[in-house]
C-alpha cells in the first residue's frame, strides 16, 4: 500500500493491504442488512449514507462484504478507516465526503469506525489512523494513509478512477473507430520469447523492467505474476501430489502438491487441498498456506467462479 503517486513518501503503515495476501472475502456479513442501526455520522458531521444519494455509507463488520466487497465489483470503492478520537481523521473526513458527493457516482465513500469494527482493521494491518484503501473488483488497488492536501488526494482519485474506467461497469464504452493495428512492445516481445524459450528468469526480469518504469502496467503485472507461478511449478517435485496424499500434514508436500494441481488445470482440487490444509493448521503454518493459496488465486481473473468459490471457503476456514 503506498501513499497517492507523486506525494512523495511511502507509508509503512499501510503496506499490509496489497500485499497480496489480504482477502477481503473474511469478513462476511453476520446480520441482512436491512437489522443494521440507522447510520451514525462520520467525524466530518455528515450523515453517512445521506450525501448525494448514497455517496457516503457507514460499514460496519456485518455489512463489509455486501457495501465493500460485493459493490467493489460494480464501482470504485474508497475505505476511509478513521476514530472519534482521532484529530487527522476530523480534516480528512470531511473533504473525502465533499469529493464524494461531487463524485456523481464515480465512486462511493465507505467510512469504517474501527474501535467499532476492529477485524476490518486488522484485515488490512492497518498501524495507524487515518488509512484510506480504493478497493476495486474485490480487491484493494492502492491505498494512503495520514491527513492528505485536497489536492493530491483529487488527483488521486483521478488516477485511480483513469486507470479503472475500462475495468469497472458503466465506464463509457469506446468509440467505434477504424481499426489501426498497434506495432508489437518490444519489450513485452522480449520478455515472450524468453518465456515461450522456458528462460523464466529472463522473462520476469523483462518484465520487472517494464514495471519499473512504469508501475501501473497491468498487463505486466499479471504476466509476471505466471513468469513466476510457472518457473515455481517447473521446479514442482512430480512425487509432490502422491506425498501430499500420503500425508496430508506434510505442508511442503501440500504446496508443492497444490501447484501441481493448479498447473495441470486441477485448479479447484489444488485450491482444496490448500482450504483443507487451513483447517488444520494454526500460527504461522496457517499463515503459510493462506499466503500460498492467495497467491494462486492471483493468477486467474477474480470472476472466476473457483476462485469466488475458494475464497469462500478460506473464509469460512479462518473465521
Amino acid at each position: 500500500m503506498t501513499q497517492p503517486r507523486g506525494s512523495g513518501n511511502n507509508s509503512p503503515a499501510a503496506s499490509a493491504a496489497l500485499s497480496g495476501a489480504v482477502d477481503l472475502s473474511a469478513v462476511k456479513a453476520r446480520a441482512e442488512a436491512a437489522a443494521r442501526p440507522p447510520a451514525s455520522g462520520g467525524p466530518g458531521g455528515q450523515q453517512a449514507g445521506g450525501a448525494a444519494n448514497g455517496a457516503v455509507i457507514d460499514v460496519t463488520e456485518d455489512t463489509f462484504q455486501a457495501e465493500v466487497v460485493e459493490r467493489s465489483l460494480r464501482q470504485l470503492v474508497v475505505v476511509d478507516l478513521w476514530a472519534e478520537w482521532c484529530g487527522p481523521c476530523k480534516q480528512l473526513s470531511p473533504v473525502l465526503e465533499r469529493l464524494a458527493s461531487e463524485s456523481g457516482g464515480s465512486w462511493v465513500l465507505a467510512k469504517v469506525d474501527v474501535d467499532a469494527n476492529p477485524r476490518i482493521s486488522q484485515l488490512f494491518g492497518v498501524q495507524s489512523i487515518p488509512t484510506v484503501v480504493a478497493i476495486a473488483g474485490g480487491q484493494p488497488v492502492d491505498a494512503f494513509s495520514g491527513a492528505l492536501p485536497e489536492n493530491q488526494i483529487r488527483q488521486w482519485l483521478t488516477q485511480l478512477l483513469d486507470a479503472l474506467k475500462d475495468k469497472l461497469p458503466g465506464a463509457p464504452a469506446p468509440q467505434e473507430s477504424e481499426e489501426v493495428e498497434e506495432p508489437d512492445d518490444p519489450r513485452f516481445t522480449e520478455a515472450e520469447d524468453a518465456f515461450e524459450q522456458g528462460d523464466f528468469a529472463a522473462a520476469a526480469a523483462a518484465y520487472q523492467r517494464i514495471l519499473d518504469s512504469e508501475p501501473g502496467n497491468e498487463q505486466a503485472k499479471a504476466a509476471l505474476v505466471q513468469v513466476r507461478f510457472a518457473e515455481r511449478a517447473a521446479r514442482t517435485d512430480p512425487s509432490a501430489v502422491a506425498r501430499a496424499d500420503a500425508d496430508p500434514d506434510d505442508l511442503d508436500a501440500a504446496l508443492a502438491a497444490a501447484d501441481a494441481e493448479v498447473a495441470d488445470g486441477d485448479v479447484e482440487r489444488g485450491f482444496t487441498r490448500l482450504v483443507s490444509a487451513i483447517r488444520r493448521t494454526a500460527g504461522t503454518d496457517r499463515d503459510r498456506v493462506r499466503e500460498h493459496l492467495v497467491g494462486l488465486f492471483d493468477l486467474f481473473d477474480p470472476a472466476d467462479e473457483r476462485v469466488a468459490k475458494a475464497r469462500r471457503d478460506l473464509a469460512s476456514a479462518l473465521f
